[in-house]
């Protein structure tokens, strides 16, 4: 997986990195899924072997169950950030594009009921597609900016980072006080209302406010 700019689709010399999720960072997704929501951001990683190219079909294996579409902010970071301050985290921010948060609802379900961790239904190859990105400075204010995704021509998800319990910033100095970030790392910043189940054959647009809009299918594994 590389990552690519957006407006020329040249490759970037970042690595591909760990993705740092937060979870129930929508007051509206939260309770759409019946989850209290968190007095701090809820904290999660995918490893890089997660990532893949959303522009690339994407892929359902049929042992796995359903799998949910979670459409998300996603920052590229740039410069190593360690117990950062705001500034540092602004100045670290290499693009801003979209992500798919995948995941195994099912499974995610009944590993909570048990109290266990989520990475199985998180974290398995493949569950993060991410856009292209663009610069940083192309996004008129990351404290407000309209992600939404299509399927099949329906609006399904329609938010604004303006709508985010932590916003982007604040987040990443949170994370940062937990976990280092380094060039290539990516974080996932949560995802508004209106999360549902992928099927073979769906159509999906993504658009991020007027910088960045993509398309992309489903289907099913060839490993079926």
């Amino acid at each position: 997986m590389h990552y690519q700019h957006h407006l020329d689709n040249s490759p970037s010399p970042l690595p591909a990195g760990k993705v740092v999720c937060v979870g129930r960072n929508y007051a509206e997704h939260a309770k759409e899924l019946n989850n209290p929501v968190p007095e701090e951001p809820l904290l999660f990683i995918k490893p890089s072997t997660a990532l893949v190219d959303m522009r690339q079909p994407i892929e359902l294996r049929g042992d796995r169950g359903p799998v949910h579409y979670e459409t998300e902010l996603a920052i590229l970071i740039g410069q190593p950030l360690t117990r950062a301050q705001p500034e540092q985290v602004e100045a670290a921010i290499a693009g801003v594009g979209l992500g798919l948060d995948l995941t195994l609802r099912e499974r995610q379900s009944l590993l909570k009921k048990q109290g266990h961790p989520w990475e199985i239904a998180k974290a398995f190859d493949g569950s993060c597609p991410l856009s292209p990105f663009v610069p940083f400075a192309a996004i008129r204010d990351i404290g407000d900016c309209r992600l939404q995704l299509e399927v099949d021509g329906e609006l399904r998800q329609n938010g604004s980072s303006a709508e985010m319990l932590t916003p982007v910033v604040a987040l990443i100095v949170y994370i940062s006080q937990h976990f280092s970030l380094l060039p290539g790392d990516v974080v996932l910043t949560g995802t508004p209302a209106g999360v549902g189940v992928l099927e073979p054959g769906m159509q999906l647009r993504l658009r991020l406010d007027r910088v960045l809009e993509l398309q992309t299918s489903v289907c099913h594994s060839a490993s079926n």
